[in-house]
């Protein structure tokens, strides 16, 4: 029912819950699977839409499901506290029974939540079983860990790095130098700066230019996606279909930009970073070359801590560094396309290094009084 209407990783992730919810609705039946060949047919073939031809599943993910159908419980089961009591339990553990994070427990929960109001709104239900059952997640706010929070000089060494990383025929790493650069100068999600394209940006000679950007590129798998690819293609996040927002490029950002379309050129639909053949970025491409740079770039001493461990810390780094400088947080929130609120909570962190200098400060204002 919901299928056509969300994206593509949100599809993964409620197939996912879907596995873990109908686990736990199995009864004790003579004949059970392995949990492993389980969740093998119920992610494969259960839970994807189309549903695959059961005929052509193999031999044992076809007698998998035919077991799940004799085990699982009746949906009226679920109107039994316990039962439901037992279900929403076993939501809150990961696949190796550790506890799950508190986002993922949620989406679990909600997941369950849509699935017994899609069955009371198809008569499989008669009453809410959750009503009688009282049970709540922990309340958390998802902050960056300030340790990942690069200063600007660090990921200047980082950009440089990146270029020395591959042959320089092959340009692995030449190629990305600029993918990066606007996940830190820009502040852009990787699914933003692998969708840009040139026709969006401005990119003057000399200083400041601009991206509006419109679309993202979420890589989701082929299984989820409506045209079998490994990206999806969506709007922004937070935002209504169709909706732009121009991102403000400093002079540093621009003349990499300018530098990549004019060594690399861009792809057949304009992109300015593209694989070798042309295709959309995969993460693990530019995640394995970053992992790369990080280790030419940082010293002992930090290559094995948090500091911008992946790529996504770069866009961390950025807002930190906004902030830092004293922009406005409502101009920082626009820029990012994030709400003030989510700002403040997730992203307002120190700088790599800043708090000796605030210590410096404080200091010599004490001494002042001495």
């Amino acid at each position: 029912m919901r299928w056509p209407q969300v994206a593509a990783k949100t599809r993964n992730e409620t197939n996912d819950a879907l596995c873990a919810i109908t686990l736990a609705m199995l009864r004790d039946v003579r004949g059970r699977p392995s949990d492993e060949l389980l969740r093998q047919a119920l992610r494969n073939w259960a839970f994807v839409v189309p549903r695959p031809e059961l005929r052509t599943a193999p031999p044992e993910v076809r007698l998998a499901l035919r077991w799940a159908a004799r085990a699982s419980r009746p949906l009226t089961d679920l109107l039994d506290p316990a039962v439901m009591r037992a279900v929403l339990q076993t939501l809150r553990l990961k696949q190796d029974g550790t506890v799950a994070a508190a986002e993922t427990q949620r989406h679990k929960r909600m997941t369950l939540v849509n699935a017994v109001r899609y069955a009371i709104e198809q008569g499989g239900l008669r009453d809410d079983p959750f009503a009688n059952v009282n049970w709540r997640i922990a309340k958390t706010v998802k902050q960056v860990d300030p340790r990942v929070v690069a200063n600007p000089a660090q990921v200047r060494s980082l950009l440089h790095a990146v270029s020395y990383v591959g042959s320089y025929r092959r340009a692995r790493g030449r190629r990305l130098v600029g993918l990066f650069a606007g996940m830190y100068y820009a502040g852009l999600r990787p699914e933003e700066a692998v969708a840009v394209t040139l026709p969006d940006c401005v990119l003057p000679a000399e200083g400041w230019g601009r991206v509006f950007l419109h679309v993202t590129r979420p890589q989701a798998g082929k299984k989820w996606t409506d045209t079998g690819c490994l990206h999806d293609e969506r709007g922004l996040k937070g935002r209504p279909p169709g909706d732009t927002r121009p991102v403000p490029l400093p002079p540093e950002l621009v003349a990499l930009w300018r530098e990549s379309a004019h060594t690399f050129g861009t792809a057949d639909d304009g992109r300015l970073f593209f694989n070798e053949r042309g295709g959309v970025l995969a993460s693990s491409t530019y995640d394995r070359v970053w992992h790369e740079a990080r280790e030419l770039a940082l010293p002992p001493g930090l290559l094995n801590t948090p500091l911008a461990a992946r790529p996504y810390d770069l866009r961390h780094s950025a807002l930190s560094t906004w902030l830092n400088a004293g922009v406005d947080p409502t101009e920082v929130a626009e820029r990012a396309g994030n709400s003030v609120e989510v700002l403040m909570t997730k992203y307002a962190k120190c700088l790599y290094g800043r708090a000796a200098i605030a210590n410096q400060r404080i200091e010599a204002l004490l001494d002042e009084y001495h």
